[in-house]
């Protein structure tokens, strides 16, 4: 997402600037020119509208130019198309599947810089939030927001506590995760993707999500790291096979990019099938 909108920025700006050129200094002089050629007027007005055509440069530019234009707003202060490469948001999100990310959700930001400009909400708990990797501010990630602002966050033997107060965690059921679970485990030193897990009901901030955890992977246990102001502390809903906030830090505000809203379209590489199921679930 992050690389397509630069390419987006870099085309609206070319197409303007080709445009407004030809505009000031190159059209009107052009026009002059056409209209004194002796045939001009005996022309049909199709004819006389094709030979005041700019050139082949200017005429795409000035074509295309709304068009960019449009898209560049839709897609930096609308709602933007993510898809789900992993599976660390298991079972919330499958592999695979394409979101409509609410992008004014956390404030109307300037593309590509992603300077905040009209400030309209900001996420809360449990909300599942794509936002710029911090590492690599040219990938975007989506996790489930744990910890705002001042939170204090323990993660004790796979449960969760956020201030003080244990996170409600009820037992679903017993499960594997699918083949194409691309992961390595959220342990840095896992080789192995787990495949059994353990189904668990969490309600966080009033979302409800499933999460997975697995019995044969050791918990990355903490105690009250606080989140410092203007930061979130996120993590994957598949918990043992998800890189998140508990190995590479938090995320500053200035990287958000949306909450995800429902899932658009789902697709499953392991049949080459459409999950019709999953088309249109809304997002906790």
């Amino acid at each position: 997402m992050a690389y397509f909108m630069i390419i987006l920025v870099m085309l609206t700006a070319a197409s303007g600037v080709v445009s407004l050129i030809d505009i000031l200094c190159f059209a009107k002089a052009r026009k002059q020119v056409v209209m004194q050629q002796t045939d001009f007027a005996a022309l049909n007005k199709k004819a006389q509208k094709l030979r005041l055509k700019a050139p082949l440069v200017a005429d795409y530019a000035r074509s295309l130019f709304p068009v960019f234009l449009l898209v560049l707003i839709v897609r930096s202060f609308l709602g933007g198309m993510y898809d789900v490469p992993t599976a660390s948001l298991l079972p919330t999100v499958q592999l695979n599947e394409y979101l409509l990310v609410n992008q004014f959700a956390y404030g109307l930001r300037l593309p590509v810089i992603n300077k905040l400009i009209v400030p309209i909400g900001t996420p809360q708990r449990g909300d599942i939030a794509v936002f710029h990797y911090p590492v690599d501010t040219h990938v975007d990630f989506i996790k489930t927001v744990i910890g705002l602002p001042g939170d204090k966050i323990s993660y004790l033997n796979k449960k969760l506590y956020i201030n003080g107060q244990a996170v409600s965690q009820q037992f679903v059921q017993n499960t594997m995760e699918p083949a194409n679970a691309n992961l390595s485990g959220a342990n840095p030193s896992s080789t192995v993707s787990p495949m059994l897990v353990q189904e668990y009901r969490e309600t966080i901030g009033g979302h409800m999500h499933d999460i997975y955890n697995s019995p044969i992977l050791p918990a990355v246990d903490f105690t009250n790291v606080v989140v410092p102001p203007g930061e979130y502390f996120v993590m994957g809903d598949n918990r043992d096979n998800s890189g998140d906030s508990r190995f590479w830090g938090f995320v500053p505000d200035k990287y958000l990019v949306g909450k995800a809203e429902f899932v658009v379209f789902s697709w499953d590489k392991t049949t080459d099938s459409v999950r019709w199921n999953r088309m249109g679930t809304v997002l906790p």
